[in-house]
């Protein structure tokens, strides 16, 4: 289900920010409990962030393995070596 950016509420909108600034909340957390993708977040991030603030958020969450599953999963699988 994908809601539009604008149909958020100021409450919804507060707590899609700070779960966008856990680090221990990834993107798939957000998109299943909002429906906002991640280039939804980043967009609702830069239209509701100071510049610079948005700016320190995308340096600390770009390739960080908490916010992206895939990244973590894999972060996770041991190394074996044959």
């Amino acid at each position: 289900m994908k809601i539009p950016l604008m149909s958020l509420s100021d409450a919804d909108i507060s707590e899609i920010i700070a779960l966008a600034w856990a680090d221990d909340i990834s993107f798939d957390e957000i998109k299943r409990k909002h429906g906002l993708t991640e280039k939804d977040v980043i967009l609702l991030m830069r239209g509701h962030l100071k510049r610079s603030s948005f700016k320190l958020w995308r340096e600390r969450v770009s390739g960080r393995t908490t916010k992206h599953l895939k990244l973590l999963r894999a972060k996770q699988r041991p190394f074996v070596d044959f």
